[in-house]
């Protein structure tokens, strides 16, 4: 097998644009699906079965589908009654938050509930109200130990944003499926997107790892 090279450095160009693509789609799902999946975890942890029922089933209904199947629902049947057309990079978000958003409310919901409950009553003893107590000695005890699960999440998601080229968002994949379609070939465009995936998530785990040893550090 020999590679051709002056294929992959012609398109180069256009991976080096979608793997921009992939890490800004990626973390705007990371950064909107952490808001959310924050918000969720709260709402499934209240007391009051019936009120806490639609947080849960959020959580297992995009837990329990593939994202595949998610983002075929949002771009064709979600997004065109806001947009038409439906425009791949709005999906993709939307999707990436949606989908992302449910792991990471376990994670969050895990994370807190791992920390002792008389953390919160000394808290609330000397004045703090739940509010004040949950953002001061809570989060920050257990945001240390949500740190190694939320990076296997973060780098599942930058993975899984390659199915987006099934509806055309210019991300990494698409790019190596357009290069593929036009030259007939297989291993040059695969074998690339693979290896800028790899660099990617072996960046984003050097980073989190960078983080976890100087939260552990403080």
């Amino acid at each position: 097998m020999e590679l051709q090279f002056d294929k992959i450095l012609e398109y180069l160009p256009f991976f080096f644009k979608g793997a921009l693509f992939t890490i800004g789609l990626t973390a705007g799902g990371i950064l909107l699906g952490s808001i959310l999946g924050l918000f969720l975890s709260f709402g499934k942890m209240i007391p009051n079965y019936f009120l806490r029922l639609p947080f849960v089933w959020y959580i297992n209904l995009f837990r329990g589908t593939p994202l595949f199947v998610q983002v075929l629902i949002i771009h064709f049947g979600v997004v065109p009654m806001f947009m038409t057309p439906a425009n791949p990079i709005v999906t993709g978000l939307i999707a990436l938050t949606l989908n992302g958003a449910a792991y990471i409310a376990e994670i969050f919901r895990a994370g807190i509930q791992s920390i002792d409950k008389g953390q919160m009553e000394a808290a609330r003893t000397i004045g703090m109200t739940k509010v004040q107590a949950m953002r001061y000695i809570i989060l920050p005890q257990a945001f240390k130990r949500m740190i190694p699960p939320l990076g296997n999440e973060f780098i599942v998601l930058l993975k899984d944003s390659s199915i987006l080229a099934v509806i055309a968002a210019p991300e990494l994949m698409y790019w190596g499926r357009a290069m593929q379609g036009q030259y007939y070939i297989v291993w040059e465009p695969y074998l690339t997107v693979a290896v800028i995936y790899l660099i990617l998530t072996l960046s984003l785990t050097y980073l989190l790892n960078r983080v976890e040893r100087r939260l552990a550090n403080d």
